[in-house]
């Protein structure tokens, strides 16, 4: 066969990666999909569902597992959230953290990377948590940092309105920095002894304090999990704004971008490798992915009969719920024909920005942003044979400069079955798909180099200081200790 592959495949390309984008929840990303007669995502309050997915995945080669969430309900729509429980539009949602341990458990290479707003919990009980789940998955872990954009998550979490869109970014840099300390500088990497002959287990002269003091958090001692193997986790993000993009240059490591056409999703991809050259960082310190939906089959025919199958799922209702919830603007006051404006507010600024300021060429109307975003969200939709497919991919990813894709689905498990059957095995042909690294940390199968973050990285400059010995050294202690528990002591 000669196509522009066979052309691209003289000129060896870095190889397509890909995350399976979803969500603990029966409709994620194809609003109304959760009825089609295949789809299964209202299994999502069964364990065996998310083991067997992450087996097909890690079959697949995903570089892993990529879970959305939210804190909130999209209630914009109309005022209410009738429309999102109604439609299933990312309600009723499960906490995504749960499952990891046991997909963990059925896997050895598939990584995990999972949402959490820092935005309504306290840095302390949050790195703990990543750092027994990095235990657990024998540093398989990586955080998608979010900052929020729900008012309703906000509200239901004590606030009187959730935080400017700047200010969340503020805060998040403290957040950062008292993660950093904590999961890097609170603990040498030769602190536990487990010594069953000294009987010591951790050197106290080796855990030291943070001291942070600053203006959101005190967090004066150690972090109280000793280090996994990557420490802190794989860093992931998903801002597109300006400020969004100063972060994921100072922060991410991967970086995940939405937009429906190449030129937006290029401009993205510069942006974000410009903010991280700006850091310091090489811009390659970043992986970016696209947001898409594979719908593929055999034949060409029989590929576009399945789209038109899925299409005749999409709810309406469902998606403009979703959009006015990405967006904090209400939709329901529009006009299908009416064009989309941009509007500056509070709520994440590039879902809508990607379908106005992002291509001053193209004007959508309402209509056409709810038929777009109705299979697979905010990316674009590939479709045909494995070879057709697999050649729209290469095509982005040499236009965009990207560095692999966050699959979305129509039906879940059967579009990333799909995807594992069909589509993996023509890209492995064309020499064009990433290798597992073979059991190693999530960071190292990446980048290659090593389980930590890179020295280059802000996350190492953070140092700790030494536990207070007020009461003597550990040995005198220990001794103090034997003495008190020597047996004649004990029995007079």
């Amino acid at each position: 066969m000669t196509s522009s592959s066979s052309k691209r495949n003289a000129n060896p390309m870095k190889p397509i990666r890909f995350n399976a984008f979803v969500m603990n929840t029966a409709g994620h990303q194809s609003p109304g999909l959760w009825r089609h007669p295949d789809d299964q995502s209202a299994r999502y309050k069964e364990l065996r569902f998310w083991t067997d997915l992450a087996q097909t995945l890690e079959r697949g080669g995903f570089d892993s597992i990529f879970f959305a969430d939210v804190m909130g309900v999209y209630d914009v729509y109309r005022g209410t959230a009738d429309g999102a429980l109604g439609g299933a539009v990312q309600v009723p949602v499960n906490d995504p953290m749960l499952l990891i341990a046991a997909m963990a458990a059925v896997t050895r290479d598939l990584g995990f990377a999972v949402t959490f707003t820092l935005t309504y919990e306290h840095p302390v009980p949050f790195a703990r948590r990543m750092s027994t789940l990095d235990h657990l998955t024998q540093g398989r872990i990586g955080w998608n940092i979010v900052t929020g954009y729900l008012e309703s998550a906000a509200k239901n979490l004590g606030l009187a309105k959730q935080l400017g869109h700047d200010a969340r970014y503020d805060y998040a840099e403290e957040y950062m920095e008292v993660l950093y300390k904590l999961w890097e500088s609170s603990w040498e990497d030769d602190a536990v002894k487990a010594d069953k002959r000294s009987g010591v287990f951790t050197d106290p002269s080796k855990v030291h304090r943070i001291e942070h003091q600053g203006e959101h958090f005190t967090v004066p001692g150690i972090h109280l999990s000793e280090p996994s193997l990557q420490r802190t986790p794989v860093l992931y993000q998903a801002g597109a704004s300006d400020r969004g993009q100063q972060f994921a240059g100072r922060h991410a490591e991967c970086v995940f971008i939405s937009g429906p056409t190449p030129e937006i999703v290029k401009k993205s991809v510069d942006g974000i490798r410009a903010a991280t050259a700006l850091q310091g960082r090489a811009p390659s310190d970043v992986k970016i992915y696209a947001q898409a939906l594979i719908v593929t089959d055999t034949t060409e025919q029989r590929a576009k009969n399945k789209l038109a199958d899925y299409a005749r799922y999409i709810d309406p209702d469902a998606a403009l719920a979703l959009l006015s919830g990405w967006t904090g603007i209400d939709f329901s006051a529009y006009a299908l024909d009416q064009v989309v404006e941009y509007v500056e507010n509070d709520a994440g600024r590039s879902a809508l920005a990607s379908f106005t300021k992002a291509d001053p060429n193209r004007k959508w109307t309402v209509g056409e942003v709810v038929r777009f975003i109705g299979l697979g969200g905010r990316g674009p939709v590939f479709v045909g044979t494995p070879a057709k497919v697999a050649d729209d991919l290469e095509s982005w990813m040499e236009t965009t400069g990207i560095d692999g894709f966050n699959l979305a689905y129509a039906i879940n498990p059967g579009s990333f079955e799909d995807v594992v059957d069909f589509i993996v095995p023509e890209l492995r042909r064309r020499g064009r798909y990433a290798a597992r690294a073979g059991e190693a940390t999530l960071r190292r199968h990446l980048f290659g180099q090593s389980d930590r973050l890179p020295k280059s990285h802000i996350g190492r400059s953070y140092p700790a200081s030494r536990l207070d010995r007020a009461k003597g050294s550990p040995g005198a202690a220990s001794k103090a200790c034997e003495e008190r528990l020597d047996p004649e002591v004990i029995r007079a």
